[in-house]
């Protein structure tokens, strides 16, 4: 989101200094860049929520597997204590 919003102020000011001066192909072209630099920048967005939705699995998922972990490792520390007691 922070990139699109730079981005946008970057193509904005661009525009204002070459708006005198510009014609009207150039102005075109312009907002077809704006307008690819947008479809880049909420891309990169959706790439990044995705991501960090993936990170939160990841690490749910790795808590699981401590919490599984801990169990089993005292499952095998009670058995082995049961057996030094034979």
């Amino acid at each position: 989101m922070k990139v699109s919003s730079l981005a946008t102020l970057a193509i904005a000011g661009s525009v204002l200094a070459l708006g005198g001066c510009s014609s009207q192909s150039d102005i075109d072209q312009l907002r077809s860049e704006i307008a690819s630099v947008r479809a880049i920048a909420e891309s990169a967005d959706a790439k990044a929520t995705a991501a960090q939705a993936e990170a939160a699995d990841a690490s749910a998922a790795a808590a699981a597997a401590a919490e599984d972990a801990n169990v089993a490792s005292e499952k095998a520390d009670r058995i082995f204590r049961a057996n030094l007691r034979k």
